[in-house]
């Protein structure tokens, strides 16, 4: 642990992220499970981006949305996974403060930005369903990238606001974090300066930009399922609310576990659950989105098994080809 003097304070400038390791004994099989939900997340998220940009059927409101999300999951997962897969694997849990304040800003600036999208992309739904005729005025292309642009620029600004409280915190004492990544009410705890302000910063943007949104999601998901509820053929509303049920279902546990570990009152028992709740917005919700909200998807379907079909036929027709000309035969010769 690195240390320097400062008046009669010792300055910490190293910080020990406990993460897992009331489970030393079964390190590896932690190590093996989040690097396959690593290896998955990362997998489904870049297929989806990839099928949205290089498919032209995809180019609509609801897909644009969606490769936002999946990009953002990719970063969002890439920010605190590597660090838990290498404190599993090698017991190096230590992370330099400068590393602690970078991992809080784009971990809070993602969370932020992925709350505006999953309330933009509920109300594009809301008007494909409830106001279909009023749809191409109210989701244009130019009003859609100015709604995901809105989302990035107010999480990555927002969020400086709470960077720039944290750097001005100092650490003297204990430098164990009871967690597996640089959470504001965790690194506040350790924190020999006053925190009150950074505490008080962090309940005030954790309100803001969880609970509206959330209320605007459900209140899309409410008129979704009254609109749902008029359509005449019970196979279409079952099909409509298998869909339905599965993206509020994900929704509400994103939420849920983020307004529980952020904004409602913490006892010390809460604080012990917190590290259970923040593994569901943490990790697995990035891994189960693109398999709710696209992969599930006939559209998506569609262009998966395109592409898997021309990237098929482009290898065999190479192979083949591989094949004739070492035979010495050249198919332009008579």
């Amino acid at each position: 642990m690195e240390k320097r003097e400062e008046g009669n304070q010792t300055i910490i400038t190293e910080l020990i992220l406990r993460g897992f390791g009331d489970f030393q004994d079964l390190r590896i099989v932690i190590f093996i499970l989040f690097l396959a939900i690593y290896i998955l997340t990362m997998t489904g998220n870049i297929l989806i981006v990839g099928l949205v940009v290089t498919n032209h059927s995809l180019h609509t409101p609801m897909y644009f949305f969606l490769a936002n999300l999946s990009c953002l999951e990719t970063f969002y997962s890439s920010t605190i996974l590597p660090k838990v897969l290498v404190s599993s694997l090698t017991a190096e849990r230590a992370i330099s403060i400068p590393g602690c304040i970078a991992q809080f800003y784009f971990f809070t600036a993602l969370v932020v930005t992925e709350c505006g999208l999953l309330a933009m992309m509920s109300y594009d739904r809301y008007v494909a369903i409830c106001k279909p005729l009023h749809y191409g005025t109210h989701m244009t292309a130019k009003r859609c990238v100015h709604m995901a642009a809105g989302c990035w620029i107010t999480g990555f600004l927002a969020m400086s606001v709470m960077m720039y409280l944290m750097t001005r915190l100092t650490f003297c004492g204990p430098n164990e974090i009871e967690h597996f990544f640089c959470d504001f009410t965790p690194v506040a705890k350790i924190a020999c300066s006053e925190s009150q302000e950074f505490e008080l910063m962090g309940f005030i943007f954790s309100t803001i930009f969880t609970v509206p949104t959330f209320l605007l999601t459900l209140t899309s998901y409410t008129f979704i399922v009254t609109t749902i509820l008029r359509i005449p053929s019970a196979t279409g509303r079952k099909k409509a609310f298998s869909t339905c049920s599965s993206h509020l279902f994900v929704v509400t546990i994103y939420y849920g576990t983020l307004i529980i570990v952020y904004v409602l009152p913490n006892n010390e028992n809460m604080r012990k659950l917190n590290k259970v709740f923040s593994v569901f917005y943490t990790i697995l919700t990035p891994l189960v989105n693109p398999l709710i909200y696209s992969l599930r998807n006939r559209e998506v379907k569609v262009c998966l098994r395109k592409s898997v079909g021309k990237l098929t036929n482009g290898i065999w027709s190479k192979e083949i080809q591989g094949t004739v000309f070492s035979l010495g035969w050249n198919p332009k010769s008579p």
